[in-house]
């Protein structure tokens, strides 16, 4: 396949991409009636934990790569302007700080590849996890090894992500809708990429029988994207039409609790990442207790990239020291700790 599309089809995807930022800052773009379930998993609380804060440790490896925090920012954007100064401050706070960074879809950038220069963000973060991100229903419409491998090589990332959201495309206006044999196509791809590739879902979050059905194929890492957080099914319809039309529709999911339980029992071996809706340094906390190898925080830091660099990695230092302190308070050392007890 050419990844050459029509100059209407392509910027049309670019602004959508701008209008996608635009209508995440909006209230309205949150579960409405669905929590994280994180809120209800116990944390146990120590008076005496016989430990120095300073002394707990947060530091982990994941997909190869040590990382100061078990934090991923998460995907959110690219393929214009203001996306590429929204990845750029994203960039630089992840270095600082030590986390892993995933990039929003590069579809665009495949298509358009005069918005490369958007994702671009290596040269300002030389040393941390990059994962690129493709969707996974490119993959049924003619994308192959070779897109896949030039997403990752174009912006010299470590590895890849490959997102599944069939609500989100169901509900956006020319979304695609056609997704049967998707399994048995990631099966054939799999083989023939020379990265760790993850799976991840965009919000309304990695089912068990999903799970079950790709633990075998070859991904690296689950990324199980929970529902209690965005939700792409609202964000689509005010795209569309500035409202809500369809508020049951866009509360379906698997919430993020539910999510890590339900894949650790599916596939107790494989590495997870717990996105959709964390929001606090508990939270992760919770999620790590969940079986979690990583957690990923996306929306909190949209705002501050919209800012800065220095926004960014004063809401993700914050986030980091709840995080410390919840350790600290529970009675764990570090991170491996928090792990072995779920």
């Amino acid at each position: 396949m050419s990844v050459a599309q029509t100059p209407g089809i392509t910027a049309e995807i670019a602004a959508r991409k701008l209008r996608h930022v635009e209508a995440c800052l909006l209230p309205e773009s949150q579960y409405a009636g669905v929590t994280t379930g994180l809120e209800a998993v116990p944390w146990p609380y120590r008076a005496l934990p016989e430990r120095n804060l300073s002394e707990i440790n947060l530091t982990t490896t994941f997909l190869g790569h040590t990382l100061k925090a078990p934090v991923l920012i998460g995907a959110m954007t690219g393929g214009a302007e203001r996306a590429g100064r929204i990845n750029a401050h994203l960039a630089q706070a992840a270095q600082k700080l030590g986390v892993g960074l995933m990039l929003g879809s590069q579809r665009v950038m495949l298509e358009r590849p005069d918005t490369a220069a958007t994702f671009q963000i290596r040269e300002l973060a030389p040393d941390i996890l990059l994962i690129g991100n493709l969707g996974g229903a490119q993959f049924l419409l003619g994308y192959g090894a070779k897109e896949a491998r030039h997403a990752v090589q174009t912006v010299g990332a470590d590895a890849l992500a490959i997102h599944v959201n069939p609500l989100q495309e169901a509900l956006q206006r020319g979304g695609d809708t056609n997704w049967a044999g998707l399994t048995a196509r990631l099966a054939e791809l799999l083989p023939d990429l020379p990265f760790p590739v993850v799976l991840k879902e965009v919000g309304h979050g990695l089912d068990a029988r999903t799970v079950s059905a790709v633990r075998d194929l070859g991904f690296a890492a689950l990324d199980v994207a929970g529902a209690g957080g965005t939700s792409w099914a609202r964000v689509e319809q005010l795209v569309e039409h500035g409202m809500v039309r369809s508020p049951d529709l866009c509360e379906v999911g698997v919430p993020t609790a539910q999510a890590l339980r339900e894949a650790r029992i599916a596939a107790p071996r494989m590495p997870l990442i717990a996105s959709g809706g964390i929001r606090t340094g508990l939270d992760a906390a919770r999620a790590l207790s969940l079986g979690a190898g990583v957690v990923a925080v996306a929306r909190p830091l949209l705002a501050p990239a919209l800012d800065s660099a220095e926004a960014v990695e004063d809401w993700l230092a914050n986030f980091i020291q709840e995080l410390r302190v919840a350790l600290f308070v529970g009675g764990y050392p570090d991170v491996s700790a928090v792990r072995a007890s779920s």
